[in-house]
Formats: structure tokens, sequence, C-alpha cells
């Protein structure tokens, strides 16, 4: 029989955006994308290490916890979940109490990382980049504040599926290069997309790719569309400022 008391604390807690299942009660059952995450994360799970051997984790963008609590499950030491939403916070709060995981959640901005003052093994940022105003400058923040070895990437992609690689350079007089489809290109919302007024800048392949080299991330693994495992490494160039 199912638990009364959990699917009302489940109904309280909501909306919920990630379909989380606590027992016999899923928190978002009729979910439009499907079983979301969970239908997502069998595509990459096999590029996180089965033992995480104590590794430190990050989550930024947590929502409701799913992969906070999944790299738990995989031997995690210290998980750390950030979002700025205090409602998906408590429904993450909730799910760990209910699994009986030791996860920690805190209200934060990806740009407020640098006040962590610490720095972890494996950082998850996805489902957040498309949502930023400034999502170069949250890329950078994460190399320089936050990321010491590995971090696993998603971010919503449209446009060209290709995966172009931009010359050195173009002469100023270079035109015909942005009518490519697969030239990098980073599409503006200037209101709303699917609904959400936070949906601000959506990458085709190429873009999303380059703004990972632009902040210092190499990729290591693609094994999904919009998934990417990456490691932290040099810039590969540092934007110089113009001459006065």
């Amino acid at each position: 029989m199912m638990n009364l008391a959990l699917k009302r604390r489940v109904t309280e807690l909501g909306p919920w955006f990630q379909n989380m299942r606590l027992g016999e009660v899923e928190t978002a059952p009729d979910h439009f994308l499907g079983d979301y995450p969970a239908f997502k994360w069998e595509r990459f799970k096999h590029v996180v290490p089965e033992d995480l051997d104590g590794r430190s984790v990050l989550d930024i963008g947590c929502n409701a916890g799913f992969y906070a609590l999944e790299m738990k499950r995989r031997n995690a030491g210290r998980v750390l979940g950030i979002d700025t939403d205090p409602r998906y916070l408590e429904q993450a709060r909730f799910a760990a109490a209910h699994f009986d995981l030791d996860v920690e959640f805190r209200q934060m901005s990806v740009y407020e990382v640098a006040k962590l003052a610490e720095t972890f093994e494996l950082v998850l940022f996805m489902g957040v980049l498309y949502h930023l105003r400034h999502p170069l400058l949250a890329l950078d923040l994460l190399h320089e504040h936050v990321v010491s070895d590995l971090m696993l990437f998603q971010c919503l992609q449209r446009g060209d599926e290709r995966n172009a690689l931009p010359e050195e350079n173009y002469d100023f007089s270079e035109w015909a290069v942005f009518d490519q489809p697969d030239f990098p290109k980073l599409f503006f919302i200037e209101r709303r997309y699917a609904g959400d007024p936070t949906n601000w800048f959506i990458p085709n392949k190429a873009a999303a790719e380059a703004m990972l080299r632009s902040a210092g991330f190499s990729v290591e693994a693609n094994p999904e569309r919009e998934v990417y495992l990456c490691r932290r490494g040099q810039r590969p160039y540092m934007v110089e400022p113009p001459p006065a």
C-alpha cells in the first residue's frame, strides 16, 4: 500500500521538475520529457566512475538533487548541491533524508562559487548555462575557483549539430563564414523559450564546445548529444585588452 503521508508531503513540496522515485511515490510522474532525468542519466552514466572513491563533488543547479544523490550512491565523499531556488533545495533535502544520504545543499548562485573557498574533484554543471545572462563568466568562475579536475557539463543545444572548428583568424572583410550553419553560434532569446523567461542563450554544438575550450576545459567524452565530460586545463589563449 502506498505511503499516504509520503505522498502528501511530496505533493506539498511540489511542483517537482525532477522525477524522483521515493519508494512507491514518484515526484513528477507526468513530466513532459518522460522519466526525467533518469532516462537521460542512463545514456551517459558510464562516463562517471562507478566508485568515486571518496572524491568531492559539487552539483551546480542541483534542482531536487537527483544527480547529487547519484554521486553519493557512487561512493563520493563530500557532496554539495547548490541552487538559487529555495523550493528545489527543500525538495533535495527531503529526498536526501528519505534515502539517508549525507548530502549538503545550499542556496547559492553559480556567480558566487568563489565564496565556497574550496575546489572539487568533480563538478556537475548540468542544465544551467542556457539559463544564465553571463554564461562565459560562469564558466570562467568555475575554472578559476572550484573545478580541480573533472566537470560533467550539459547544455540545451539548437541549430546545426556538426562540430566545426573555426580558423585561427578572419579578416575584417570576412562575412560569409557567419552564414555557415556549422559556425559557432549562440542564439539569444529576448523574451521566452518554452515558456521560460530564464532561457537566455542557446548554443549550437560548435558554440558549446568552443565555449568550453575558451574557458580552459578539454572534452574527454561526449557520450550523449548535449553532455560532455571535461577536464580542467590551461586556457588556450587569453583575451588582451584593446590598445588605448
